[in-house]
């Protein structure tokens, strides 16, 4: 979800950034790539980690960090592409899922103002802290999209493709995951899914696409050719 349907990431480098800058510091696009797809308590503790000689907690920084987060999400907005994909998907019966490691609550603030997007998922919410992923289950573990994918009624199983059944891993290659975080990119992979991955231009610095194993890696959702994937092509311009 975040940085992939919705235009959130710059609020987290805003807020960390004026919550590092009082100590004269700042978070770096290397210490924020290893947030990307994290839980929040997990991105906290990675960013702490780099600075371990200022005055501050995890728990301390994770409190201030969501407060000023919190005022923000209601100012965010879908990225190009997600409407037009997400409501094509829906209009053609496409079974669809968001899968985030932002918790239940966090993703309600997120979302509250971009209903008549999220509702095109018909609850198919998975979040990081679903009684149905075990802790410390997030990505770049799989689970988070195995639990989408059985939400849309599909025989999946559990664990990563290694463990799968022949039938499960045919039904994981029908899935399609779209990423903009490494750990995403990872999980999908291990789930046995194809993964487009949508990176930021920032996060291409550090890892090349032609060293990320992807199924494809394109610059926004506005390049995705559905019938490219087997799935219905876009109506021509004007014939709707």
């Amino acid at each position: 979800m975040d940085g992939l349907l919705i235009d959130s990431e710059n609020v987290y480098t805003v807020v960390t950034n004026s919550i590092l800058g009082r100590y004269g510091r700042k978070m770096t696009w290397d210490m924020k790539a290893g947030c990307m797809g994290k839980t929040e308590l997990q991105a906290s503790e990675h960013i702490m980690s780099f600075f371990p000689d200022i005055d501050l907690t995890v728990d301390q920084y994770t409190r201030e960090r969501r407060a000023l987060q919190d005022a923000s999400w209601p100012t965010v907005d879908p990225l190009p592409g997600v409407e037009k994909l997400v409501g094509h998907l829906r209009a053609h019966g496409i079974p669809i899922a968001v899968a985030t490691g932002s918790t239940r609550a966090s993703f309600l603030l997120k979302t509250a103002h971009l209903g008549s997007l999220f509702d095109l998922f018909d609850g198919n919410i998975v979040c990081g802290d679903d009684e149905r992923i075990a802790p410390g289950r997030g990505k770049p573990n799989p689970d988070v999209f195995l639990v989408a994918a059985r939400s849309l009624g599909r025989k999946v199983g559990e664990g990563d493709v290694g463990q799968a059944g022949p039938e499960e891993k045919l039904e994981r290659s029908k899935g399609l995951v779209f990423e903009d975080a490494i750990p995403g990119v990872i999980a999908g992979t291990s789930a046995g899914m194809n993964v487009v991955w949508i990176p930021d231009p920032e996060l291409t610095v550090l890892y090349p696409p032609s060293e990320v194993a992807t199924s494809a890696t394109l610059n926004t959702l506005e390049d995705f050719v559905p019938e490219e994937w087997g799935l219905p092509p876009y109506s021509p311009p004007g014939s709707d």
